[in-house]
């Protein structure tokens, strides 16, 4: 069945008194397999009585000063497809101003979700602005869409951590879910930005998961063995630019001594940037 695609809040909401889990994955389009994986979760935590809708919108409030915002691909068609294939009910597909309002709510007066200290680090540190701009946008989705349950990847990891503080602490009615990251047959994770890759970058972009291994096998010696050793790959590796290589705990505080950690990385294959991250236990 074809997913019904809708564009305007009042389309979009429940029918009053129905029954069933109603839940939402977020997504800005050019959506490829990791996304219905996605979206094959959250058909399985709505079951056939519930709703499961995707958002495709490309939020111009998350992208900073000379970041790919007019260059990032729009796809529509081809998702409401694979959303369809997947089991998506509803592809709600909205206008800038119909999740914003007039051109001022863009403005410096806007009310927005600052994401505190969290948001400065890592992800946060290169693109100053990006978390804001992602909390706000979430924020703002989940009161027009109603979930119970949102659904988003691990692959942004820093992004899922946020998420889930936000709910937390705004008190939001919607449960978190993280999902696996889905990946290529070379390791790589499945992104939208990957088909800004080309043939050479691709095999220079295998360097992102080598250097992940890398630092997980090494993490059982400390945080900054694994940090050591995910550099050496990389330094091995000239056409991949790094800008950073961390280990946290869990929810991004500083690495353990000892338990559950994550490793983090970001990388520039020429004009592309690629974040990944891997789940670590640090010490033994």
């Amino acid at each position: 069945m074809t997913a019904q695609v809708v564009t305007t809040v009042a389309e979009l909401a429940p029918t009053p008194g129905a029954a069933g889990t109603r839940v939402v994955v977020m997504t800005m389009g050019a959506l490829h397999d990791g996304h219905g994986e996605l979206v094959r979760a959250a058909r399985l935590r709505a079951g056939s009585s519930g709703t499961v809708i995707v958002t495709v919108f490309v939020n111009p409030t998350q992208f900073g000063a000379g970041e790919d915002f007019a260059r990032y691909p729009r796809t529509l068609d081809d998702d409401v497809t694979l959303c369809s294939e997947a089991g998506a009910d509803i592809v709600f597909a909205p206008s800038a101003v119909e999740v914003y309002g007039p051109a001022e709510g863009f403005g410096p007066n806007a009310v927005t979700v600052d994401p505190g200290p969290l948001g400065d680090i890592l992800e946060g540190a290169s693109r100053q602005g990006h978390f804001r701009g992602m909390l706000t946008v979430v924020a703002k989705l989940m009161g027009m869409t109603q979930p119970h349950i949102a659904m988003f990847g691990e692959k942004d990891y820093q992004q899922l951590v946020l998420i889930r503080r936000m709910a937390s602490d705004l008190s939001m009615p919607v449960e978190i879910v993280g999902v696996p990251t889905v990946r290529e047959p070379d390791g790589l994770a499945r992104s939208s930005r990957n088909r800004y890759l080309s043939e050479d970058e691709r095999r220079i972009a295998q360097v992102v998961p080598r250097a992940l291994d890398a630092a997980v096998a090494a993490a059982a010696d400390g945080a900054q063995a694994a940090v050591t050793a995910g550099l050496a790959v990389l330094a091995a590796e000239p056409g991949a630019s790094l800008d950073y290589l961390a280990v946290t705990d869990t929810e991004l505080g500083p690495a353990p001594a000892a338990g559950p950690a994550r490793v983090l990385i970001a990388v520039r294959v020429g004009s592309t940037r690629l974040i990944d991250n891997r789940a670590a236990t640090v010490g033994t």
